[in-house]
């Protein structure tokens, strides 16, 4: 996919280490900006802040889009392109300008976590390959330099047509020639420096091309009769799953069975052309739908059970101005006017209310699995937000000791964040129960845990 991309995620909590998740698994929507139409950052950023996407990643540093990010309580992730990769592997002075110049200028207002060094390396036709485990370690060692490396890790995401072999998944290996002079050092710095191995894997393209051979169901999530692997026998249920124990099952044929991947692309088309079998909104819908769904449970792969799923969409926006077939440009979860093109729930729903007055909730058992927090909309009224939070904190019964004046959750000090530690306390207080996060359409659902500065929000009372 095209290297000048945004990617915007919903994730779990991560760690004192960026990357490594919890509980549950992360969801993410890669932000494109190949267009002539698209909104504006700053509303980007508020139509991200709407949806309770919470982690946003860069394929370049633009200016506008890091300072629209700053003090919003998104997480980014920023890439070095390809075309540079040349020279920051072989001038360490070129990596510590860029770093300072692209990384540190910019935090912490904007809360940058990682840095993606290229993107999908082995098929850039300028074959810059050689060049990119060199490039990512003089970056690490800028990080080191300006004291940024535990807070900023690296990584390089890489294409499937990496692997020589992909099915079945347990028999999955590198092609031959990457191995030694590309692979393994790159693995080995991912280790060395706690980053994680990036991939970018889509269903549909292996669909696509194999329609006679692929149930459709089988690529969308849907019950299916599922894929037992020879090799060891673990059944497999979707092709995605497959997919991506391929790429464990390479990188432990080559000794490195302990690394965390993160799929850092994936999606399907909502338009083809008409050889593109299996695009359309309808299998659009259930692809992402499915995925979202399967990420939020927790569990990982038949290969790594344990270790959940941790996933970056493709895409926030259909994009006009890109090349290739039609599907290229119809990858988008959102029209330019930011109206769904179909609808995926990144979080759990609420039952709205009729006006703008805050109602007192019936209290009705969740139906959504795992923890979910309650925040503040962004877009509503200073007035109305202040409303809500007035009622919670008075009538409602919820705890706001943590946000007076003194106390560990007062700062930031902003109606926003307060508000959304209020709504929060009340949601866990009466069971995270249907409609008791609304606040007359001043607070939603989300299902990772929300950050305003230090202040940790809790997940039952």
């Amino acid at each position: 996919m095209a290297v000048l991309v945004l990617s915007v995620l919903i994730l779990s909590c991560f760690s004192a280490i960026p990357f490594t998740h919890a509980d549950s698994g992360m969801i993410g929507v890669n932000y494109g900006r190949i267009a002539d139409n698209l909104p504006a950052p700053e509303k980007v950023v508020e139509l991200l802040k709407s949806q309770g996407i919470n982690r946003v990643k860069l394929f370049d540093t633009d200016k506008t889009v890091l300072i629209a990010l700053a003090n919003s309580g998104i997480k980014v992730v920023v890439s070095l392109p390809n075309e540079n990769l040349t020279a920051a592997a072989v001038d360490q002075s070129y990596t510590d300008k860029w770093v300072q110049e692209n990384v540190k200028k910019y935090t912490p207002a904007t809360d940058i976590e990682a840095i993606a060094v290229g993107n999908e390396v082995f098929v850039d036709p300028k074959n810059t390959t050689k060049y990119l485990v060199a490039a990512m370690t003089n970056v690490h060692s800028s990080l080191v330099k300006f004291n940024l490396d535990e807070s900023v890790k690296i990584s390089s995401p890489i294409a499937l047509s990496a692997l020589a072999n992909s099915y079945p998944p347990s028999a999955g290996s590198f092609k031959p020639d990457l191995i030694e002079p590309v692979i393994k050092p790159m693995l080995d710095l991912l280790r060395k420096t706690s980053s994680h191995p990036m991939v970018n894997a889509y269903p549909f393209f292996a669909y696509a091309a194999n329609a006679d051979k692929i149930p459709l169901d089988y690529a969308l999530f849907k019950e299916n009769a599922g894929n037992v692997d020879s090799g060891n026998g673990l059944k497999y249920n979707s092709l995605f799953d497959a997919q991506i124990d391929a790429v464990y099952a390479a990188m432990a044929a080559v000794g490195f069975n302990d690394l965390k991947l993160v799929v850092t692309e994936t999606g399907w088309p909502s338009a083809g052309d008409e050889n593109e079998i299996g695009a359309g909104s309808a299998n659009a819908a259930a692809y992402n739908g499915g995925l979202v769904k399967r990420v939020l449970t927790g569990n990982g792969t038949p290969l790594k059970p344990n270790e959940p799923l941790n996933v970056y969409l493709f895409a926030l926006f259909n994009e006009n101005q890109k090349t290739g077939p039609t599907s290229e440009r119809n990858y988008g979860l959102f029209y330019p006017n930011e109206n769904k093109v179909y609808d995926v729930p990144f979080s759990a729903t609420v039952t709205p209310v009729s006006d703008s007055k805050v109602k007192v909730p019936v209290n009705t058992p969740s139906p959504h699995v795992g923890q979910t927090w309650c925040v503040a909309n962004g877009k509503t009224t200073k007035e109305k937000l202040q409303e809500a939070l007035d009622y919670a904190c008075g009538e409602g019964g919820a705890d706001c000791r943590p946000i007076q004046k003194g106390a560990t959750c007062y700062d930031p000090e902003s109606l926003e964040a307060h508000a959304s530690y209020a709504f929060n306390s009340y949601y866990q207080k009466n069971s995270r129960g249907i409609g008791t996060c609304d606040f007359g359409g001043a607070a939603y659902v989300v299902s990772q845990p929300p950050k305003y500065g230090k202040c940790e929000f809790p997940t039952g009372q």
